[in-house]
Parts: structure tokens; C-alpha cells; sequence
């Protein structure tokens, strides 16, 4: 995958999975994004606990809780005008410059 539609920094809804409850959808923060995997981390979602020995004297183990990657694809950007995840298009400026705007508001986001 070479191009994804999300960016480091965006908002986006969690359509699918475990962090996607039928009543509230998960609503989070982009911390990143890999291209190649074609998958994002988003904040608050798919936290993974990850067990880490002490490794230096007077230095303490335990269970961290980290975010694991989600595909790109379990994923719309939020519209803030709608309150909810849209599909987008990306529109090309007169100047060269492209925008992204929601496809139901025309918002750009």
C-alpha cells in the first residue's frame, strides 16, 4: 500500500473491531501511520499490554499498556460539522494545492 487517505495528527472513527461498540464509536487521535503495513496507530484504541522485564539494577518490570496498529482501512476521519466518520475526496486547488473535504458537507479537513 502507498498511499493512505489518513495523516499523523488527524482525528478519525473506529468503523470496525473490538474498540468499535455499537453504541459510541472510538474516537481517537492518528500517533502514526506506516504506509508500507498499510496500517495507523490511534490513540486510545487496540491498547496491547506488553510484559517488560527489569533489565538494570534498581529499575522495576511490570505490564505496560501501549496502542498496536490497526489497518488504515478500520478507519474514517472525523467530521467535525457531521459529529461523525466520513469518506473524503480530495479536491485540487487552482494553485496546486489539494484539500481533503468531507464527501456529505463538503467541510475540508
Amino acid at each position: 500500500m502507498s498511499k493512505m487517505h489518513i495523516k499523523t495528527g488527524d482525528t478519525v472513527v473506529v468503523i470496525s473491531g473490538a474498540d468499535s461498540n455499537g453504541k459510541e464509536p472510538h474516537v481517537g487521535k492518528v500517533l502514526g501511520v506506516s504506509p508500507k503495513e498499510g496500517k495507523c496507530i490511534v490513540e486510545g484504541a487496540h491498547v496491547v499490554s506488553k510484559h517488560v522485564k527489569a533489565r538494570r539494577q534498581g529499575e522495576t518490570g511490570g505490564i505496560i499498556k501501549t496502542e498496536g496498529a490497526i489497518y488504515a482501512s478500520k478507519v474514517l476521519l472525523y467530521c467535525p460539522k457531521c459529529q461523525k466518520g466520513r469518506r473524503v475526496h480530495i479536491k485540487t486547488m487552482p494553485n496546486g494545492d489539494k484539500i481533503r473535504s468531507c464527501v456529505k458537507c463538503g467541510e475540508t479537513l
